[in-house]
């Protein structure tokens, strides 16, 4: 939604957008603009947490009799968690934080 008209996860100031808008991605060449690329960034890295998520959930099946596959859903968590401490604002880190817990936990627990 925010392709078309911003107004969720954009800049403060408005100007940023439309210098985002109009600056090239060098990597890409003349195929997208910043802010194109912003917006499928997020796109890309909420699919990507919404995925582990589901993920997380069908584990205790799939990861059945494996000790070692019980850490994997904490070990990407906690990927998560310095991400989040380096680079995001404080609202997720709470979350995440809470997610690397209890997937240690339940590793522990299994």
């Amino acid at each position: 939604m925010d392709l078309q008209r911003p107004r969720r996860l954009v800049p403060g100031d408005p100007a940023l957008i439309a210098a985002m808008a109009g600056s090239r991605v060098r990597l890409a060449g003349d195929a997208t603009d910043m802010w194109r690329a912003w917006i499928g960034f997020n796109l890309s890295h909420s699919l990507g947490a919404l995925l582990f998520g589901a993920a997380a959930i069908a584990w205790p099946v799939i990861a059945a009799g494996h000790a070692l596959l019980a850490w994997l859903p904490a070990a990407v968590a906690a990927v998560y968690l310095t991400i989040s401490l380096c680079c995001w604002f404080r609202a997720p880190n709470a979350g995440i934080a809470a997610a690397t817990a209890a997937f240690a936990a339940a590793a522990w627990l299994a």
